[in-house]
Order: structure tokens, then C-alpha cells, then sequence
């Protein structure tokens, strides 16, 4: 009998093909034609051939980073022995652990790998009536593809702190620790002197464009701040967070350095609680303790940011009432600040209260544009990974749509005769799609076959995560179950309080100038030098002087 089961789901399967005929007749017969395919791969392959390189100057770069928040249930832990420092040691939160007193940090975390990519494309054209698997979402339409390897000096898979230093500041680094070489340590502070290494928003901004970031955390999160910021510790968000050690050495809290290091037009994102004198009342919370100011030393970060600016048209908001009203014609600098940490996922955003993250996008490039010599913006969709750490497909692959909104909110704002645009991510989850669903089947949906316990399984699935629940020894029927609400749980293989990371390769779309540079296999870190190389920033200008010696070539004549 044991060896019966595969044979009667199969024959279940085969059933449920026969019965899906009609189903698939309501669909266009024209996929049936090999002319149909023929004729689009000509297509294609025109427009491939039709395509010339644009080595144009990159006046504008806009980067797009598909990302996510805190993961709470790790906490991340670096030793100190003398002056040797262990590697790093990760443990389950919810375990007792004997520790000679480290340094303790929670990692955040990003990723959109290439299975939220598909998946999210899927989603999107069923969301639109289509069967899905045939749509082009804008983030297909860039003609230059590439992968980027994701490791970090220290370990095989990444944290997005790590990832973000090679991607923005073309260096690649230790887990936990932005803005700094690999010669700096996790929760060191004295370790980061003189190993600090700055971004392409500063090189940007030193080239003399305008610089902004729009990001749907928290500002002070690890992607935004290695736009900005030097810390031995991601987690050091406010002067709260710094040990004692990191205070004697006189290190400094991301939030302080929002303000100091580079002037930065635009800011838009959530994290007000780090700008605020410890015990400071939410302005949208403010009976909500958690949301209350966090900062020891009594600085007020907003009130400061607002002094610095005196003399500029320069203004905060922490609504949508407020953010909707800013003028980006007459604007210099904006800072919104939406919620007290992260902002809310897409599918539970009051749109009354914060906008999504296409419309910030777009208040972003408008008033950046303003610059004459161009800008550098970088957009995060910074909660795709957290609903992967909890399990939650459907909401980390809304997350990924809203992007791909953001994503043609910029083309539509910009010239792609002189504007660089690249999406990528710092790093992939566990998801698989797997279980031959019918064409068409919810992308969200559960697989046809069965396994051979007799029990339905989801199309999406996680390697590890809290979706690996046992009910006296077997896993949940799901038969009257619906996988396709927001707070569904994802099936896992493995039982883990949080889905960990994938250490897969990520892709790199662009298009726009010097878009084909980003084609092939690179390490992470290419990435910040292929951008700059494109705009002239930076310390490598070769591409302005080639072009300089064409044009006075061209002038002198023959």
C-alpha cells in the first residue's frame, strides 16, 4: 500500500488536467499556434539586434533595492577575546546562552531573490485578471541583465548590512557593519576608526548633484545608512543603542550622522523615534510608549535638521495631509518621516496617513531634479524581507508589486537617454515555487499534486521558517484552508523561528547609460563602481575624458 500513494496522486493530477480543458479554452487559443511563439521571438530578437549600447554621461542614477527590516528572532553576537575577535556566533533569541558579556546586536534584513522576482511578476498580472505567468512587469523591460555574487568577507550568506557596503560603496565588509572595510569588527567601535569608506550618494553629492533616499523603513535601517553612516554595529540607530565602550571611543549613533556627514536633499522613510529626546510623544502614537523618543542625550535630530536648513526651502512632514501639500517645484530639501520605526507593509498602509512607495518615488525625483547637474536617489523596498523572515509570502510579494509600481513611477519621471537605472538586491530567502500548478493557478495557491501523505501542499514554500508545523507528528491539512489571505504562513521544511536568507546570486537590471556594464557574473561590489563610472563620479572620471577628447575631436574637424 505504501507504495500505492505517488500512484493515486498522479491519477489525481491527470484528473484534474482532463477537468482544467475547459478552463484553459476560456484563455486565447493562440499559444496553441508555433507561429504565436515564432513570431514573438522575432520580435525579441529584433529588438535585441535594433539595440546600440548608450554611453552617454549618466546625469541621473536612480537605484532600486528590493530589501526589508529588523529580523527579531536572531540575535547576532560578536566575541572579543583580547584583541583576537571570534567569528560570529548566531543563536536562537529564545535560547539561554551563556555569553562573557558581547556585544549584542539583532540583525535586519533585506531580499528579493530571483524566486520573489518570478513570483511577484506572477502576482502582478494576476492581480490584473491575467493568468500571470506571461506579464511583463516594468522591472522585465530593462534590456541589460547581470547576477551578482552576494557572500560577505565573513560569511557564505549575507546580512544586508554587509551587502548594502559592497553595493553602495563598492567594498565588500563583515556582516552587521556599514559604511566600514572588512578590517573594521561587529560592536567594535575603535575597530572602525580609519576604516571608514564613503557611498556613491557621497560621491554623488560631491560631483555636485542633489542626493536623496526613499526607503519604506526606518531611515536609520542598514541600507539607507551605509548611504551616509560608519558603524562597527548596524544597530546602533540612536546614542540609546551604544554601548558603553562604543561612547568612550567616542563613535557616533546612525541618526547623529543623518544630520553630519552629507548633506542629503531628500529623506523620506519612517524612524522618528531616533531623532527625539528620550520620553518625546509620537505625534500619530501619542499614548504609544514604544513610539516615544528614544535618544539619551537630549538632541532634538528634527528640530536640528530644520535649523541647519534655515535660509532654504526646506520641509518636514510626518503625514500624508503634509507630504502631499510640499511644493517639489519650489522645494530644496524635504524630510518625511512617516512612522516612529519601519513603515507599514503596502497592504496595511492607511493611505490616508502614509503614501506608498511609488508616490514618494515620484515626490523624490521631482524635487531632485531641480539640481542642473543631475541627482543620485536610492529606493528601497525595505519589507519584502521581513514578511519572507515571518513566513508570509503573499505580503512579501505585494511588497515586491508596490515596488515594481516605484520602479514605473521613475521611468515615467525620467529620460532614459541620460538617466541610469538599476534595480538589484542585497540577498535572497529560502522561497521556492514548486508542485507543477496549472497555468493560471494562484500564484498564492496550493499545487494540484499532492504529496504522498495524501494532503495538499502551497506553490510557494520555504526551505526553514515558521511555517514547519506539526499537528500529532504530520503537517497541517490544509484543504479548507485559504493560502492566499496576507497573514497566511507559508509552508516550511525546516522549523525555524525565522526564515533565514538564501545565498544564491542576485540580479541586476539596468538600463540607461553604461547600462551594459552590469551584464555578466560580479561580485557585489561592482555594482558601486559600474554606477559611477557611468556619471563621473567617484575617483574614477575616464569616461568624461574619453567623451571630452571625442567632442574636441568632433570640434576640431578633419
Amino acid at each position: 500500500m505504501q507504495h500505492r500513494a505517488p500512484d493515486a496522486v498522479w491519477a489525481l493530477l491527470h484528473v484534474d488536467i482532463y477537468a482544467t480543458d475547459q478552463r484553459r479554452s476560456t484563455r486565447t487559443r493562440v499559444e496553441e499556434s508555433p507561429e504565436f511563439w515564432r513570431s514573438q521571438a522575432q520580435r525579441t530578437l529584433q529588438a535585441a539586434l535594433d539595440r546600440t549600447p548608450n554611453t552617454n554621461v549618466a546625469k541621473n542614477i536612480v537605484l532600486f533595492l528590493g530589501d526589508a527590516p529588523t529580523l527579531e528572532k536572531y540575535m547576532y553576537y560578536s566575541l572579543s577575546f583580547s584583541t583576537h575577535l571570534t567569528p560570529a556566533i548566531w543563536v536562537f533569541a529564545n535560547q539561554s546562552q551563556p555569553t562573557p558579556q558581547p556585544t549584542v546586536s539583532k540583525p535586519q534584513s533585506y531580499g528579493m531573490g530571483i524566486t520573489t522576482y518570478t513570483a511577484a511578476r506572477i502576482l502582478k498580472g494576476q492581480l490584473q485578471n491575467q493568468s500571470g505567468e506571461e506579464t511583463v512587469t516594468n522591472m522585465d523591460t530593462f534590456p541589460y541583465v547581470g547576477l551578482a555574487k552576494t557572500y560577505s568577507v565573513d560569511f557564505q550568506i549575507p546580512d544586508s548590512a554587509a551587502t548594502a557596503t559592497a553595493y553602495l560603496c563598492g567594498v565588500k565588509t563583515n556582516l552587521n557593519t556599514i559604511g566600514v572595510s572588512a578590517a573594521a569588527r561587529n560592536g567594535v567601535c575603535r575597530s572602525q576608526k580609519g576604516n571608514e569608506v564613503t557611498s556613491i550618494l557621497r560621491w554623488a553629492k560631491d560631483a555636485g548633484k542633489a542626493v536623496g533616499i526613499v526607503t519604506t523603513t526606518r531611515v536609520q535601517h542598514a541600507t539607507p545608512a551605509t548611504s551616509y553612516a560608519h558603524s562597527a554595529s548596524r544597530k546602533w540607530y540612536s546614542d540609546a543603542d551604544l554601548p558603553a565602550s562604543a561612547r568612550t571611543n567616542n563613535c557616533t549613533d546612525i541618526a547623529s550622522q543623518l544630520l553630519s556627514n552629507t548633506d542629503i536633499d531628500v529623506i523620506i522613510g519612517g524612524g522618528r523615534k531616533y531623532m527625539t529626546p528620550r520620553g518625546t510623544r509620537d505625534p500619530e502614537y501619542p499614548r504609544d510608549y514604544s513610539s516615544r523618543g528614544r535618544r539619551k542625550d537630549g538632541r532634538h535630530l528634527i528640530q536640528e535638521w530644520q535649523s541647519l536648513k534655515a535660509g532654504k526651502v526646506a520641509h518636514y512632514v510626518w503625514n500624508k495631509t503634509d507630504f502631499d501639500a510640499v511644493d517639489p517645484e519650489t522645494t530644496d530639501y524635504l524630510m518625511a518621516l512617516f512612522e516612529p520605526g519601519d513603515m507599514h507593509f503596502d497592504l496595511e498602509r492607511d493611505p490616508l496617513m502614509d503614501p506608498s512607495i511609488a508616490e514618494t518615488t515620484e515626490k523624490a525625483i521631482r524635487i531632485l531634479s531641480r539640481n542642473p547637474n543631475g541627482f543620485f536617489l536610492l529606493v528601497e523596498g525595505g519589507r519584502i524581507d521581513q514578511a519572507h523572515h515571518a513566513g508570509r509570502g503573499s505580503m512579501a510579494l505585494h511588497e515586491a508589486v508596490a515596488l515594481d509600481r516605484a520602479v514605473g513611477k521613475a521611468l515615467e519621471l525620467t529620460n532614459e537617454e541620460e538617466t541610469l537605472t538599476v534595480v538589484t538586491a542585497d540577498h535572497s530567502h529560502p522561497l521556492v515555487i514548486n508542485g507543477y500548478p496549472f497555468r493560471g493557478n494562484s500564484i498564492l495557491g496550493k499545487s494540484p499534486l499532492w504529496a504522498s501523505d495524501m494532503m495538499p501542499f502551497t506553490t510557494l514554500m520555504y526551505g526553514n521558517g515558521p511555517g514547519n508545523k506539526l499537528e500529532g507528528g504530520k503537517r497541517p491539512d490544509i484543504r479548507k484552508v485559504d493560502t492566499k489571505t496576507s497573514g497566511y504562513v507559508q509552508l516550511a521544511a525546516v522549523p525555524l523561528k525565522s526564515a533565514t536568507h538564501g545565498g544564491e546570486d542576485v540580479v541586476i537590471l539596468a538600463r540607461g547609460p553604461m547600462a551594459y556594464l552590469l551584464q555578466g557574473v560580479h561580485e557585489q561590489s561592482y555594482i558601486a563602481h559600474a554606477m559611477a563610472y557611468a556619471a563621473c563620479v567617484g575617483t574614477d572620471r575616464r569616461h568624461c575624458a574619453a567623451r571630452l577628447a571625442v567632442a574636441a575631436r568632433n570640434q576640431a574637424g578633419p
